[in-house]
C-alpha cells in the first residue's frame, strides 16, 4: 500500500492550471491548456427529475447537460484514464452518457466509490479525500483521472485544489493540470 499523499498545505510548487468546464451552450470553450503534466477533472453530476436520491431516472435537461459536456471533453482531449465515480444512481448514469459520447472513454478503469456520496457534505473534508483517493487508485503511468461526484464538497475539492473559488453547478467541471512525476507530488 503506498504512504498517504502529503498534507494539502505541502502541495508541489506551482497552482495547477484551471479550466472550468460548463454544459452552458453559451459558453465558449477556451482553448486546449498546455499539457504540463497530470490532468484532474473534478466533475458534479447532473440533476435528477425528484429532490429525492433514490434510484431515480436523470432528468432531460440533465441528460442533455451530460451530452453537452462530454462534446466538450471530447473537442478538448480530455480523455480521462481513470475514473472515480460515487456509487450514487445520478452519477453513474452521467458516467454512462459521458462514456457513450467520449470516443476513448469507455476503456477507461472505473472505480465506484461509495465515501463520495457521504464526504461531499462534510465541510473541508472532500479535497483530501479526493486526493487520497486519486493515489490509492491510480498509478504513475495515469495521466489523466476524473472525479465524479456531488456538491457542495465537489466545488470546495476544485477551489482547494486550484487555489481559485470554483462554481460547479449541475454537470459542470473543474479541469485541472499541475505538474508532478507522480499522483503524489502533485
Amino acid at each position: 500500500m503506498r504512504a498517504p499523499p502529503p498534507p494539502l498545505s505541502r502541495r508541489a510548487s506551482s497552482p495547477p492550471h484551471l479550466l472550468l468546464l460548463s454544459n452552458s451552450s453559451s459558453s465558449s470553450l477556451a482553448p486546449p491548456p498546455c499539457r504540463r503534466g497530470r490532468q484532474a477533472a473534478v466533475a458534479r453530476s447532473v440533476s435528477v427529475s425528484t429532490a429525492v436520491e433514490a434510484p431515480t431516472p436523470l432528468s432531460k435537461a440533465g441528460k442533455a447537460a451530460a451530452i453537452s459536456v462530454s462534446n466538450k471533453l471530447q473537442q478538448m482531449g480530455w480523455i480521462p484514464e481513470l475514473v472515480l465515480c460515487s456509487d450514487a444512481t445520478r452519477t453513474k448514469e452521467t458516467l454512462k452518457i459521458l462514456q457513450e459520447h467520449v470516443k476513448g472513454l469507455s476503456e477507461a478503469i472505473v472505480h465506484f466509490i461509495p465515501s463520495f456520496y457521504s464526504i461531499a457534505a462534510m465541510d473541508g473534508q472532500t479535497a483530501e479525500h479526493l486526493q487520497k483517493a486519486i493515489c490509492e487508485y491510480s498509478s504513475d503511468e495515469i495521466l489523466t483521472v476524473m472525479c465524479m461526484g456531488h456538491n457542495k464538497g465537489w466545488e470546495e475539492a476544485a477551489s482547494m485544489f486550484s487555489g481559485d473559488s470554483v462554481v460547479l453547478k449541475t454537470c459542470n467541471a473543474a479541469l485541472l493540470e499541475a505538474e508532478g512525476k507522480s499522483w503524489v507530488e502533485v
